[in-house]
């Protein structure tokens, strides 16, 4: 009797077949046991939320520019005073070291290579403190004066001084930016970490399942995992316990985004997780541009969500978007070749941008415009 095959470890070197982030993502299956991929690849529900975020893309054509002088063109911008090489980051994924043993560190060190903003995730494997250390190490070895932007995620705790304390950490290890994740804290899953992969920054810490299945005898209404989760209070709180910018991720709505100005917050990622929350949600580039008229201009919006190709990343600037987060493929390139296969996927999402900005007509990201786009649909 034939078992499943054991997962293959990572590639040592990248081969030519891997020319996308398709070819990554198909690929990197191989690399995983089967309920490892499962959970990264799941959507909630019936899956339509992360179906419609891939064809939220597909439905805009674009318009190509053509004779426009490109000397000096860049792909450069800035976000709160930081310089960024791309509108593109990697967004906050959890428990990297599920993909490969390096974790969170190798993924950190192929940022830096392609001077790429990471957003590290309270729920990462690694410790915040140790991450920020290796991508200065990285950016040493690269002859760099510091590392690309670090920015950290947070999910609140139930009690607001282990928060509190997160916050203080990622200050004192040189995070520049604050992301305060509001839409995941009531979700389902019955996936069970391995033995050697854990929440590292929630060491010693009281924790509550985010998973509303486990939530007792009561269903979601009256547990503790509800009363835990964040309020517009939480976020005014939050607003006093730093000083570092505030991005609210995971709204959708017009009025939640006027609100979270109204509360202190610096910038906004338009997201509904990656599909894995709650089917059926509209698709983040379907409310980008009500949300972008809804802050008139006051604060930057960021997109997540199904982003796979660097014209995905032209598509969502034209729409109002000042950048993109980057979800799964960095986990699917980390499990497929470490710390090579996440550079090399950075590489090729930036390669596709640049050839789309050249055939649009856009020497920088902020020449790009909703002229740029006609609705194929």
């Amino acid at each position: 009797m034939t078992g499943t095959p054991a997962p293959q470890p990572p590639l040592t070197a990248i081969p030519g077949d891997l020319q996308s982030l398709s070819d990554y993502e198909r690929r990197a299956e191989r690399h995983m046991p089967p309920e490892t991929w499962h959970h990264i690849q799941a959507g909630a529900g019936a899956g339509t939320s992360l179906a419609a975020n891939r064809m939220q893309f597909d439905r805009y054509r674009l318009v190509p520019r053509m004779l426009t002088d490109m000397q000096g063109a860049t792909t450069g911008m800035e976000l709160f005073g930081l310089r960024h090489a791309a509108p593109i980051l990697l967004a906050p994924v959890a428990y990297h070291r599920l993909a490969h043993p390096q974790g969170e560190l190798a993924t950190a060190s192929a940022a830096t290579a392609l001077d790429t903003t990471m957003v590290v995730s309270t729920l990462s494997s690694i410790p915040l403190e140790d991450i920020a250390q290796a991508a200065r190490a990285a950016a040493v070895e690269l002859g760099r004066t510091a590392p690309p932007p670090l920015w950290f995620q947070l999910y609140v705790q139930p009690d607001r001084a282990y928060t509190a304390e997160l916050i203080h950490r990622a200050e004192a290890a040189g995070y520049q930016v604050l992301v305060f994740t509001v839409d995941a804290s009531v979700k389902r899953s019955d996936f069970t970490l391995p033995p050697d992969v854990d929440a590292a920054n929630l060491r010693g810490m009281p924790r509550l399942s985010q998973n509303a299945s486990a939530a007792g005898g009561q269903i979601v209404f009256g547990t503790p995992l509800l009363d835990a989760a964040p309020t517009w209070e939480s976020l005014a709180w939050l607003r006093t316990a730093t000083k570092l910018p505030i991005v609210v991720k995971g709204l959708l709505s017009p009025h939640d985004a006027k609100r979270a100005v109204e509360h202190g917050a610096d910038g906004i990622i338009v997201s509904n997780h990656g599909g894995r929350v709650l089917d059926g949600l509209i698709p983040p580039l379907d409310a980008l541009p009500a949300m972008v008229e809804a802050v008139e201009d006051r604060i930057p919006l960021l997109l997540d969500s199904g982003v796979r190709h660097g014209t995905d990343v032209l598509k969502a600037l034209a729409l109002g978007a000042r950048a993109v987060l980057i979800g799964r493929p960095q986990v699917h390139a980390l499990a497929v070749a470490g710390m090579q296969g996440v550079a090399h996927m950075l590489h090729i999402l930036r390669a596709e941008l640049e050839l789309a900005m050249v055939q649009t007509g856009c020497a920088r990201p902020a020449a790009i415009q909703r002229h740029h786009l006609a609705d194929g649909s």
